[in-house]
């Protein structure tokens, strides 16, 4: 009877052993909505492009089976889809865990200068011929955590108050942008071009080199993200109510914000900064899961399910002119961000008079 009346609405206990895990019913049911929308998701963007492909065949592919469209689509699309999915999990992951700590539903990566950092570092290096794409990751997430960090420093008034988190990192997005800017204008005629697309946020000749390290990163962090799941509970809260419930504020904080910072900073050296998909994802997943704190995993689906249903109108809606994935991810994400500085402006008003 006692373990009943303790358990919260909405949830069911998993007991395993010796430990138990609270289960929210509702974000099982969204989560399990997100991967079928995304299994279908997955195989239109396999079927659609310059030739069509049966269902049939791509599900062939998929399971290693032969087919006469082996090569376009386990070659030519797959590769690229591949990308796209890891891409849009590690930004919706990211925006999760840094909206959490900034406790504003503003405060995303590309919002307060970590994507702005990566791609500066990035851009910075190619300008002066570092290429590599075994290089690149490291240099981007070096630019996205040199970012972080000084908005924290700068930010940081005996505590982290989430307003001044959030202007401090606009400023520096404004001044990392100036500084791509200076380096997209430094470089060579071919280096340029590849920089200004790159910095729209583009799917177009990314495969497996690119997806790899992202993969190996993501599979790394699988441990501290089943943490993170736990301590961004706590860290939800307001700072008397978390303390008073025995929160480590400043190393959960911490914590979650590197973690958020490096699967922000190794999407965007593997696609560029695609803007608005940290800032949408999450708060989507809330909304349709109705949890106090922002669920990681439907975050991540959300994410994966966004950038590959952009990449697909990006391929096809124009055809054949193929356009970067982050202008569809802008055409939404942009009216979001401006309903949102508006809403909590109305808000304030409200509350102040």
């Amino acid at each position: 009877m006692t373990r009943t009346m303790l358990r919260p609405p909405g949830h069911t206990v998993l007991r395993a052993r010796r430990s138990s895990f609270l289960l929210h019913r509702r974000s099982l049911l969204v989560a399990v909505v997100l991967t079928a929308l995304l299994a279908a998701t997955v195989v239109a963007s396999l079927c659609i492009g310059e030739s069509f492909v049966a269902p049939g065949e791509v599900v062939r592919v998929l399971l290693g089976l032969p087919s006469p469209d082996e090569l376009v689509v386990g070659t030519l699309r797959l590769p690229r889809l591949v990308t796209g999915l890891l891409v849009g999990a590690a930004f919706g992951v990211s925006g999760a865990l840094i909206q959490t700590v900034a406790r504003n539903p503003l405060a995303s990566p590309d919002v307060i200068g970590v994507t702005h950092g990566a791609g500066a570092a990035t851009v910075a290096a190619m300008t002066f011929g570092i290429t590599s794409y075994a290089v690149l990751p490291y240099v981007s997430v070096g630019g996205g955590l040199a970012a972080a960090l000084l908005v924290y420093l700068l930010a940081w008034r005996r505590g982290l108050h989430a307003a001044r988190f959030v202007l401090v990192g606009i400023g520096i997005s404004v001044a990392l942008g100036s500084l791509t800017r200076l380096f997209v204008t430094k470089g060579d005629y071919l280096v340029a071009q590849q920089a200004k697309v790159w910095l729209t946020g583009s799917l177009n000749g990314r495969g497996y080199d690119q997806a790899a390290p992202l993969a190996t990163v993501l599979l790394l962090l699988v441990p501290f993200l089943l943490w993170a799941a736990r301590a961004q509970r706590g860290v939800a809260f307001d700072n008397d109510t978390a303390t008073a419930l025995g929160t480590r504020l400043d190393r959960d904080r911490l914590g979650l914000g590197a973690l958020g910072v490096v699967s922000a900073s190794m999407a965007t050296a593997a696609a560029g900064p695609v803007d608005f998909v940290a800032l949408l994802a999450p708060q989507i997943a809330r909304r349709l899961t109705r949890t106090p704190h922002i669920p990681l995993l439907c975050s991540a689906l959300m994410g994966a399910l966004i950038v590959t249903v952009a990449d697909l109108l990006a391929r096809r809606l124009f055809s054949p002119t193929e356009l970067p994935v982050g202008v569809f991810t802008a055409l939404v994400g942009a009216p979001y961000l401006m309903w949102l500085i508006v809403s909590s402006r109305s808000s304030r008003s409200g509350g102040t008079a």
